[in-house]
């Protein structure tokens, strides 16, 4: 799948003039956003819980060799094999290698976002591989050839009448007189379709949202049970996670599970919480014959150490972007990546580079809300910061933003010329917007003015309304 995150301003421009996307985009707001705060306010400890959860993986990366050691050791006593992948191209022929090894020629996967960013999908069926998405959102994009828009709800920028003609494209034995118009009756559609491919399929592969070092379990968080079925119905369980999502303990993930459901979707727990542990032992009634998981460091490690390091404790619960007005405004394929939002504006740059997500973090408006909301306290707006002045030292911005910012920071580097610069500034303004009060059009700002009025300053500066008032 194409990304496009250099493209965003393009994007988002489409984004805004596209009235079906922002119909579908009020559900955001409507659908996470109350929810989150009623779950939060009905759990009194929540915020120590955040403090608990913080300090956990803050622990863990500063230790992440000594229990990503652990994790293996314990996979591997259980009878499963652990590969280490340091580049995406490594995880997808690591995870090519256990498919052709079991002949399989069709794949059953849960919903993970870690596969999206190795782009896994397309590489299989390059190779003769068929996978198949079981989450009911991942399923539809699949159909459609997109990414997700969202990384708990893939499909939220669709509505039920673009997901029925997507059905009755692909599932073409569906008679013209079935009525699929509600919800659950795409859903039943849906149901009845994958539940020949799970019997099909020789291997099942699911992400992880945790990895636990104490047990060598795998852990999947998931509404829909669909995860279930893909890891225990194939011949071989495929885990593929990223290296930060090890905890330490049964009872350290317990805790930060309090967290993630009430952070994503206002629920107090997910429907389905699966552990998996090694393969299917003699007494066990099902179960995969073989346990693999393929250890993604992809950028990962780079980070530690890093002004970005915070970012690992992410735990992919999507509430900055639930959150976020950008995210509201042009939704998630405007970004261009895999991951959307905030943490996306953060992380994207890790893994593909500034050069091409510049405009990712410039696409914040600075309000914190997704710092406030976030379970793991991660300073995403700080973090943002950081790339924006990176994106500087490197002449990485647009030519008149950087001039922008130098003429500004001659100004700001001498109070005394600042002050008389901005009151000169002040005055010659409020001339020029004296009749109306406001300026409807202004040289070098017309990308403020071709869409709304700018208010005509009046009065003194700030600065010296304080000075005259300390004064008085």
């Amino acid at each position: 799948m194409e990304l496009t995150s250099p493209a965003f301003k393009q994007n988002a421009v489409r984004a805004l003039n596209d009235p079906q996307l922002q119909k579908a985009l009020g559900n955001v707001e409507k659908g996470f956003v109350a929810k989150r705060a009623a779950a939060r306010a009905a759990l009194p400890e929540f915020e120590a819980l955040r403090d608990q959860a913080r300090a956990i993986k803050t622990h863990v990366l500063a230790n992440l060799d000594l229990y990503l050691e652990a994790y293996e050791a314990r996979v591997t006593a259980s009878g499963g094999h652990v590969h280490w992948a340091e580049s995406a191209e490594q995880a997808r022929e690591i995870i090519l290698g256990i498919c052709r090894k079991a002949n399989a020629r069709t794949v059953t996967k849960g919903k993970s976002m870690i596969s999206e960013e190795i782009n896994l999908n397309d590489y299989l069926e390059k190779n003769g591989i068929e996978p198949v998405e079981t989450d009911l959102g991942e399923y539809i994009i699949q159909l459609r050839h997109e990414h997700p828009s969202h990384i708990i709800a893939p499909a939220i920028h669709l509505n039920k009448e673009q997901v029925e003609e997507d059905f009755r494209r692909v599932h073409t034995h569906l008679p013209d007189s079935r009525d699929l118009s509600e919800p659950v009756a795409l859903l039943s559609e849906a149901r009845a379709v994958l539940r020949q491919r799970y019997f099909a399929a020789d291997v099942g592969i699911t992400g992880a949202n945790f990895l636990i070092a104490e047990t060598g379990s795998s852990v999947i968080v998931t509404n829909e049970g669909n995860g279930d079925l893909t890891q225990t119905l194939g011949k071989v369980h495929v885990v593929v996670a990223s290296i930060e999502k090890i905890v330490p303990t049964l009872e350290d993930c317990a805790g930060i599970l309090r967290l993630l459901a009430r952070s994503a979707t206002g629920q107090d727990m997910s429907v389905y919480t699966t552990f998996s542990t090694g393969p299917r032992r003699p007494e066990d009634p099902d179960g995969p014959g073989e346990y693999h998981v393929v250890l993604i460091d992809n950028g990962r490690t780079a980070m530690l150490g890093s002004e970005f390091e915070d970012m690992l404790r992410c735990i992919r619960c999507g509430a900055c972007m639930n959150h976020c007005p950008v995210y509201h405004a042009v939704g998630g394929h405007a970004y261009g990546s895999v991951y959307p939002g905030p943490m996306g504006a953060v992380l994207t740059p890790s893994l593909n580079g500034i050069n091409v997500s510049g405009h990712l973090p410039n696409a914040s408006t600075f309000c914190g809300r997704c710092e406030s909301v976030c379970p793991m306290k991660i300073p995403l707006p700080k973090m943002m910061r950081h790339w924006r002045e990176r994106e500087f030292e490197r002449n990485l911005a647009p030519a008149a933003s950087r001039y922008g910012l130098g003429i500004w920071a001659f100004f700001a580097r001498r109070p005394a010329l600042y002050r008389w610069a901005s009151g000169i500034g002040m005055k010659l303004l409020g001339r020029m917007g004296a009749r109306n009060h406001r300026l409807s059009s202004l040289p070098l700002a017309g990308g403020w003015t071709a869409h709304r009025d700018l208010p005509a300053p009046e009065g003194e500066t700030f600065v010296a309304a304080y000075h005259r008032q300390k004064g008085a």
